[in-house]
């Protein structure tokens, strides 16, 4: 009913908006807004406002305010007949007012008409601009209002069109556009002089004017070179660099980082002081994945009686589940080792890096002694650990997290009985439907009402209820408020509650890695993360942060993402720089069945104010799923109101994350739900759903008045 309102008084305006703009041109007015016919009938202007000042003041400002708001021709001329009536001083008030008050109503008639559909057929790329408006809008705005034979009207409707608030759009078009209406009414006051607008603008004045409208921008450029200045001025520059670009940390950001640089023939050292391939490789990802893999296998064994196939006693032996999780990183481990990236050309140094100042970096080496290198520019790619909270008796009690357990559960080969997990986001939910199918008593708490909450609520519902029938015990809106030995006391409603355990896994988070480099003696902003800008650049210039030191993600294809960037600033940055995009970011939850995630989900879109449609296909009925007895989920997809734009999309399904690959692509490069509809898929594959939800779209989105008339046609056709 809201949208419907909305749209009616939407179209009344417009239908205001025609009417005025037709009388204007019916009347014939835009003759009278012409040079020649203001030098004809000057002397009789001026003997009225001799006669009548206040009401032809009043008069004339309502009417200079309806000719700009309409964006109608004449707004020139009408500035030049402020000085010709009311000479310069009382002309300028009058013109200044008025043009800056019309040029903020048709500001206003912009965005209330037109920003919606600009959104709609732009999608990302106004989101870019109203990044940029938010950070340098108001100084765009003024180069542009200092520029007087630039169409103003065109800058009235283009900035409606962005997030710029009304309030500094007056503001800086009121002092903006004052040298130039000066300029004009001025010319008003010498009309005798003026055969045509040409004759006001003579080579100086033009040169001026575009001088004028360029200090803004060099202003800009100047004070970030003295600001820059001023945050290197502590420091001695080196004449010479030993290297190109210095990379802290061999993780998925890191070696990347090193990688990219030595293709571009850059001299590159990459320092990680413990081993290669990050946490992803050692830790997370590679171990993570084999552990969910060996757990889908056993569920599948136990579970496939309705397919046929039985099992009386499925043994897991918990000491090979972890060696295949081992062999798993062995495989993997040539890409990223040092021989690898020594092949490539990259200096390949082992030790802790700590920055002395902003191109030098120590590398403490094992033997004790440190060595020093200068470059031009550095990339952090640091990494994160695992957050632990601080729970009474929790360090007593031999706590594990996700980089600790995969040593200490395959030094034992034992899996735990009982198992507690803190955290039911990716890593806690994931973890705990695996060791619940490898055979653990698992008990999930997370404080929050729901698993997943960055979800949407229909997805972890889905979650939740596949973890509880796989036997996970789960108690959300529960806040652990401390251990007594192995028995772990969580609270909800005021009730307190006691969970024995024989091991406890924290996975409440990750925490970037900042202490021991040397930021805070440097002054690098950090708050949880480091503070860094759309091009990567930490507060100074040179020196750069990636991966989950930097986020505000923390995934390792967003942490190669950004070290592409990274990379292509630090080297070329002098010549141009490139803002991060992350418009179309993909992550996955591995449980079973997959949640995959790409843009807004519909509760990221509420939260941002987004206007969107929700087209959503059940899976219960995809031919592939029911074959393989996987058809427990879905694929919804988030457009623009009334278009094919994807803006978002979730797809909880077996094999989610392939899925979701092709919605990624087709946001990333703008092609909507038609295309994807016309695209062949083979069958019977996983992926024909996307085709199906597009379908779905389609059948929201018929053309019915279209229909009706075939309608008519076969009808006339069957006489």
């Amino acid at each position: 009913m809201r949208h419907k309102s909305r749209t009616i008084l939407r179209i009344a305006l417009a239908l205001l908006l025609v009417t005025a703009a037709g009388l204007f041109f019916a009347l014939d007015l835009q003759h009278d807004l012409t040079l020649s016919s203001l030098k004809e009938r000057r002397d009789e202007l001026i003997a009225l406002a001799e006669q009548r000042p206040v009401l032809m003041i009043v008069a004339f400002f309502l009417f200079y305010v309806g000719v700009t708001a309409l964006s109608l021709p004449g707004a020139t001329v009408m500035t030049m007949a402020a000085g010709a009536i009311f000479g310069f001083r009382v002309g300028l008030l009058i013109a200044s007012f008025a043009s800056s008050i019309g040029a903020s109503l048709a500001f206003l008639t912009s965005r209330y008409l037109l920003r919606d559909w600009a959104r709609a057929k732009s999608g990302s790329r106004l989101e870019a601009i109203d990044r940029g408006v938010a950070t340098n809008g108001n100084l765009y705005l003024l180069s542009l209002r200092l520029v007087p034979f630039l169409p103003y009207f065109l800058v009235n409707i283009a900035m409606g069109l962005t997030s710029m608030r009304l309030v500094p759009f007056y503001l800086v078009s009121q002092v903006a556009m004052l040298p130039g209406t000066a300029l004009y009414v001025n010319a008003g006051v010498q009309l005798s002089l003026i055969s045509s607008v040409r004759d006001i603008f003579s080579p100086a004045v033009v040169i001026s004017f575009l001088a004028l409208a360029a200090f803004p921008v060099a202003a800009k450029y100047a004070l970030a070179r003295v600001r820059r200045r001023q945050v290197y001025k502590a420091y001695r520059k080196p004449r010479r660099f030993d290297r190109n670009l210095v990379v802290i940390g061999a993780g998925a950001g890191g070696l990347v980082s090193a990688y990219l640089a030595s293709v571009f023939r850059a001299k590159v050292t990459l320092i990680e002081a413990k081993e290669m391939g990050g946490d992803c490789l050692n830790t997370g990802c590679v171990p993570s994945k084999a552990l969910i893999r060996c757990a889908r296998a056993a569920h599948q064994t136990r579970t496939s009686g309705h397919l046929g196939i039985s099992a009386t006693d499925v043994r897991v032996d918990f000491r090979q589940v972890m060696e295949w999780g081992r062999s798993a990183i062995r495989e993997i481990a040539p890409a990223d080792s040092e021989e690898r990236y020594t092949g490539l050309g990259v200096d390949v140094r082992r030790g802790f890096a700590k920055l002395i100042d902003p191109w030098t970096v120590e590398i403490g080496g094992s033997d004790g002694k440190p060595s020093r290198l200068t470059t031009r520019s550095i990339i952090i790619a640091a990494g994160g650990e695992p957050a632990v909270p601080n729970i009474p008796g929790l360090g007593d009690a031999g706590y594990l997290t996700s980089e600790s357990m995969w040593d200490e559960l395959s030094r034992r080969g034992t899996i735990p009985d009982r198992l507690v997990i803190l955290g039911g986001g990716p890593i806690g939910t994931e973890m705990a439907q695996a060791f619940a199918r490898l055979g653990s008593r698992v008990t999930l708490v997370e404080g929050l009402p729901r698993i997943l909450s960055k979800e949407d609520e229909d997805v972890s519902s889905l979650v939740e209820e596949v973890l509880r029938s796989e036997g996970v015990e789960i108690l959300t809106g529960h806040k652990a408020r401390r251990c007594e030995g192995k028995t772990l006391v969580v609270e909800a409603s005021g009730i307190e509650s006691r969970i024995p355990f024989d091991d406890i896994i924290v996975a409440v988070g990750r925490k970037a890695r900042l202490k021991g480099y040397g930021l805070e003696e440097l002054g690098i902003a950090t708050d949880r993360t480091i503070g860094t800008n759309e091009w990567l650049e930490t507060n100074y210039p040179n020196i750069y942060a990636v991966g989950d030191v930097a986020g505000p993600y923390q995934f390792t294809h967003f942490a190669a993402h950004q070290a592409g960037y990274a990379v292509l600033n630090s080297l070329f940055g002098s010549f141009k720089r490139f803002r991060t995009d992350y418009s179309a970011l993909p992550w996955t939850t591995f449980t079973d069945p997959e949640v995959a995630h790409v843009g807004h989900n519909e509760t990221s879109a509420r939260e941002a104010g987004l206007a969107h449609d929700v087209v959503r296909y059940d899976l219960a009925h995809l031919d592939r799923a029911v074959t393989d007895g996987q058809n427990r989920g879905f694929v919804k997809i988030l457009t623009r109101p009334g278009k094919d734009r994807i803006i978002g999309a979730t797809v909880v399904a077996a094999e989610a994350a392939e899925i979701t690959a092709e919605l990624v692509l087709a946001m990333k490069h703008r092609i909507g739900l038609r295309k994807v509809l016309s695209t062949i898929h083979s069958y019977p594959t996983m992926a024909e759903a996307n085709r199906y939800a597009a379908g779905e779209w389609r059948k929201q989105h018929r053309p019915e008045r279209l229909l009706r008339l075939a309608e008519r046609y076969h009808r006339w056709r069957r006489r």
